[in-house]
């Protein structure tokens, strides 16, 4: 193994340069992990517009990521050189109230690797084993950078407890929210109604699980709900587009006294009509991240058919043409679901 590395930073918005800095030395309870596929995030998008509110520059990106161990630490026991794994990217304090009541994923000092501290932006990353899971050997490298969404997803559907047989609505039809369609069925949900403006989204979010679909942009959104669950309407909707508008349609069109789950994260101060969510008693919950349970959900789905990774994998660039993945993501927006980075072309 070499003694150096490349490594990715973002500088400014906009602007990424690459350095050569030397590989880490994993301490006694982290491996090193051979960086093989980095996904872009919708996260990633507002830091090089320079419009995500929790991330400062220059930073190293990275976040949605799959490797192969190459070392390990004297007190590691439990994984080994060889193995193929995913990193978990949150960094927590471990002391806070959340932290010691099970909700690590809220901790009141979170980071994330590639917003708040060090990416996996680089040939090769040292991690806490403790955010190291394995994948199958089977799984390619590629469907492993797409478990840190997909658990996002899986977390999120777990945010209704009463699931099962569930008739529900999806607004927004992009990497989130078809991943949310997915992880929906596989956990039980009856039907869904998925919405966009975008009939490319929408045909391929009614190939992966939707039922029903509507182009809002096209469509009376309340004809359409009532169309397809009749007046008593929907169990629950999950909001995945970040939007006013689709957030407005969401509450005016609401069953009295049913739950919207907000996933997306708002660039802007959202304008929620409070007035018709206490009206109806509506429960308005979010979701943040996922735990490790989320993980293991999400690569289980996988392995057992469930999710389909392998259809939302739209563009695929070479590691130094971190820059060019983001000008293609902003150039083909409607067809653009998930890019891949290859730090090791070499690997699938």
């Amino acid at each position: 193994m070499k003694d150096t590395m490349l490594q990715e930073v973002m500088t400014e918005p906009g602007k990424i340069m690459f350095r050569e800095v030397p590989v880490p030395k994993p301490g006694p309870d982290q491996v090193l992990v051979k960086i093989k596929k980095i996904g872009v995030c919708g996260s990633d998008i507002h830091v090089y517009h320079g419009t995500h509110p929790y991330t400062s520059y220059p930073v190293t990106q990275g976040h949605e990521v799959s490797g192969q161990i190459v070392e390990v630490g004297e007190y590691v026991k439990d994984l080994e050189v060889g193995q193929k794994v995913v990193i978990e990217p949150q960094v927590v304090c471990g002391r806070c109230y959340p932290c010691l009541h099970g909700k690590y994923n809220l901790c009141e000092k979170l980071k994330v690797m590639g917003f708040q501290t060090t990416g996996t932006g680089s040939e090769y990353f040292a991690v806490d084993s403790s955010k190291v899971t394995p994948i199958p050997e089977e799984m390619t490298y590629s469907e492993g950078a797409m478990i840190e969404p997909l658990a996002v997803t899986v977390h999120a559907a777990k945010r209704f407890p009463e699931l099962k047989g569930a008739k529900v609505v999806v607004f927004g039809c992009g990497p989130i929210g078809i991943l949310l369609i997915q992880s929906l069925k596989a956990l039980g949900a009856a039907q869904i109604l998925a919405t966009d403006i975008s009939d490319k989204r929408l045909e391929l979010a009614k190939s992966l699980g939707a039922d029903y679909t509507v182009n809002t942009a096209k469509e009376d959104y309340t004809e359409a709900l009532l169309k397809a669950y009749g007046p008593d309407k929907a169990d629950v909707a999950y909001e995945c587009a970040g939007s006013d508008i689709t957030m407005d349609q969401a509450i005016q069109n609401a069953r009295k006294g049913s739950t919207i789950i907000l996933v997306a994260v708002f660039g802007k101060r959202a304008s929620v009509d409070l007035a018709k969510l206490n009206d109806s008693e509506l429960d308005l919950n979010t979701s943040m991240m996922y735990r490790h349970e989320d993980y293991l959900d999400a690569i289980r789905f996988v392995r057992e058919g469930k999710v389909q990774l392998k259809p939302l994998m739209t563009g695929r660039f070479p590691f130094t043409d971190f820059l060019k993945a983001y000008e293609y993501i902003d150039a083909n927006r409607e067809s653009t679901m998930k890019v891949i980075i290859d730090v090791d072309p070499d690997d699938e």
